[in-house]
């Protein structure tokens, strides 16, 4: 066993009925850590897959987390960085699979750069081309044309994330996305967890803004690769984490660019989600509920859980 004190990194996966794909996933880490001294905890919310059992007999050296509901992924995700004790956290999700000393360059990297809180790798599509994974915060341009589709028909494919020509550096970002963060913990103790209030989507983002804001740097490196099947978790309740990822938005501009600025963008996308809508069920028929407003209002009643206990300013 790991004591404490020799803990790198602590590789932390949140899990919701994707057994399979967080089997492959852990089986990677150990030729991902290299000869990085780390620990790994699964945190899992409710899977009624046999995920648990799975993890109990053929990994028993992982630090399991058991939940009776899905709390959300900053809830579960925070969950095992109060209880871990490594000077890095891996947020790793459970459709990653991390190729061969991805973790030790990323850790040797973070190291490289003390101003650094969070740091994110290249990812890759499972047929190992180029996903992108580093965006600018979000404004109400950017989103617009992000939910429109124009900004990939017109900016480019990986809109509003940067393309392959973009990332063949290491460079300083607005954010990295949630699928692969490396997070130092000084900076999480300066910054506090991730906010609860987010269920799914922009919790990452968030916790990016509030790096920058305490005087933290986010990066993005090409070494480190990670490949990344994305969403599916979420393709097994695609209505509902719609409606979580629009939310979501709204939120984050309500809560960092204020009141007018999330009325504002509450509007346009329920303006374009209708149209979309109904475009859609004139050319395929029935596709199932429109987004309606309240869907999109951060302020209706969500599932209640207690934030995880830390002294925090989020």
């Amino acid at each position: 066993m790991i004591s404490e004190s020799e803990v790198d990194v602590s590789v932390i996966l949140v899990s919701w009925n994707t057994r399979d794909l967080l089997i492959e996933c852990l089986e990677s880490i150990p030729e991902a850590l290299g000869d990085v001294r780390g620990d790994v905890w699964v945190v899992d919310n409710a899977s009624t897959d046999t995920t648990v059992e799975t993890i109990r007999k053929d990994f028993p050296h992982v630090n399991l987390v058991t939940n009776q509901r899905n709390v959300g992924f900053s809830a579960a995700n925070n969950q095992a960085i109060v209880a871990s004790s490594g000077r890095y956290v891996l947020l790793l999700n459970s459709d990653t699979v991390a190729t061969p000393s991805s973790i030790t360059h990323l850790i040797r990297f973070a190291d490289g750069q003390p101003h650094a809180g969070v740091v994110g790798p290249m990812l890759l599509n499972p047929d190992r081309s180029f996903q992108s994974s580093f965006c600018n915060f979000p404004s109400f341009t950017n989103e617009l044309l992000s939910a429109t589709g124009i900004g990939r028909r017109l900016i480019n494919p990986d809109y509003p994330g940067y393309g392959f020509a973009h990332a063949q550096t290491a460079r300083r970002v607005g954010y990295v996305a949630g699928a692969c963060m490396l997070v130092r913990r000084k900076a999480i103790e300066q910054v506090g967890l991730m906010d609860e209030s987010y269920f799914m989507y922009s919790e990452e983002v968030d916790w990016c803004y509030r790096m920058w804001k305490a005087g933290w740097e986010v990066w993005f490196t090409p070494r480190g690769k990670v490949i990344h099947h994305g969403g599916q978790s979420t393709r097994q309740w695609r209505h509902a984490m719609l409606r979580s990822l629009y939310r979501s938005k709204v939120h984050f501009f309500r809560k960092h660019y204020g009141e007018g600025s999330a009325f504002r963008l509450q509007m346009a996308l329920f303006l374009v989600l209708q149209v979309k809508w109904l475009l859609a069920r004139f050319v395929l028929g029935d596709i199932g509920p429109a987004i309606r407003w309240r869907d999109l209002n951060d302020r209706e009643p969500r599932i209640a859980y207690q934030p995880t206990a830390l002294s925090q300013e989020i």
